[in-house]
């Protein structure tokens, strides 16, 4: 390779071939600002810490309130940079499988499933993070198989299974909504509360538990970013590189459910971070849907979860859910989005 070349391409390591000095340096900047929205989440505000006394709070010789702070906020501001992550990993799964920018979990019924996994476990008196995890991805994996058996017909298309979504979703939704009408107020309660989409209450206890669940959803990452450059170039031309494409996306599924529902589970349903993540990521890293894409994705999804969380606690007059506040951003991102697509049509 020439030096020109080598100027102009990096090595990736088993992540992809070549990766442009612009994608590394963007990926580098997006890492930058997510570290900087949990410093901001930990600073910002009445009662946060200063900023030079953020690595002395987590000293022995620490005061009581400067730990009690980092206690509370700081596993509040890296549960949002994780959960990001993952959200914005699987809108670039769900984009890549759908070839539509409209897909995304929340889009095609995915965050209802796992959402209505939830209720059924509280509506059954389970409690615990064990029980609510397994209603979470039992939840969203049931709903993944009825929208892939429903929009199947020789093969699945894009648009096709987006419909089906939206139809199994708005389903899915209803029975949770008639599930708060007829339960207990307790248990209805509980249920819209964990609906919203919230990090309060976050500990650091969850966060070990989530970044340990997080950890084999990551180690596929690199199988994820091999595999969205092949199904992009079409279903022929995939096949003719020795793709099994059912296969593939069943398992490139599996795997965007398994990261919705791991935020579903601590968090309820967060709408529209997968759905912008990817979009933005394009635009910002570039490099397609291979590994720039992924990590791209991964580090805007968890960008827009760490500025949304510190706007809903400190920039509005009420603190409100973190969901709140990502569904009026990405309901506004989504019109931006629909304008476009129909320009082009």
């Amino acid at each position: 390779m020439s030096a020109v070349a080598t100027a102009r391409s990096l090595r990736w390591g088993p992540w992809s071939r070549r990766v442009a000095p612009r994608s590394v340096l963007a990926l580098a900047v997006l890492a930058l600002v997510a570290v900087g929205t949990v410093v901001l989440a930990l600073t910002v505000g009445r009662g946060g810490l200063a900023p030079t006394s953020l690595l002395y709070a987590l000293t022995p010789d620490a005061s009581g309130a400067d730990r009690l702070v980092f206690e509370w906020r700081g596993a509040r501001a890296l549960a949002a940079v994780l959960f990001g992550a993952c959200l914005g990993v699987s809108g670039a799964v769900f984009q890549a499988v759908t070839r539509n920018p409209l897909g995304s979990p929340d889009v095609i019924g995915l965050n209802a499933g796992s959402y209505a996994g939830v209720v059924a476990v509280i509506a059954l008196g389970g409690t615990g993070l064990t029980a609510t995890a397994a209603g979470s991805l039992a939840g969203g994996l049931a709903a993944a198989c009825a929208v892939y058996l429903l929009a199947f017909k020789q093969g699945v298309q894009g648009f096709r299974l987006i419909i089906v979504g939206i139809a199994v979703g708005a389903v899915l939704q209803s029975l949770t909504s008639w599930f708060s009408v007829r339960a207990d107020l307790d248990v209805a309660l509980r249920a819209a509360i964990w609906g919203a989409g919230t990090l309060s209450g976050t500990t650091w206890h969850d966060v070990g538990v989530a970044a340990l669940a997080a950890v084999p959803l990551a180690l596929s990452w690199p199988w994820i970013a091999r595999v969205l450059p092949q199904l992009a170039l079409g279903d022929d031309a995939a096949s003719a590189m020795g793709l099994r494409l059912e296969p593939a996306r069943a398992a490139l599924v599996v795997l965007g459910v398994a990261s919705t529902a791991l935020v579903t589970a601590f968090a309820g349903p967060i709408a529209f971070v997968a759905l912008a993540a990817p979009q933005i990521a394009r635009r910002i890293v570039g490099g397609g849907s291979g590994a720039p894409g992924v990590l791209g994705s991964a580090l805007v999804g968890a960008v827009l979860l760490g500025l949304g969380d510190v706007i809903a606690q400190h920039a509005l007059p009420a603190r409100l859910p973190v969901g709140a506040v990502t569904v009026v951003i990405g309901g506004m991102y989504l019109v931006w989005l629909l304008f476009r697509e129909s320009g082009r049509s």
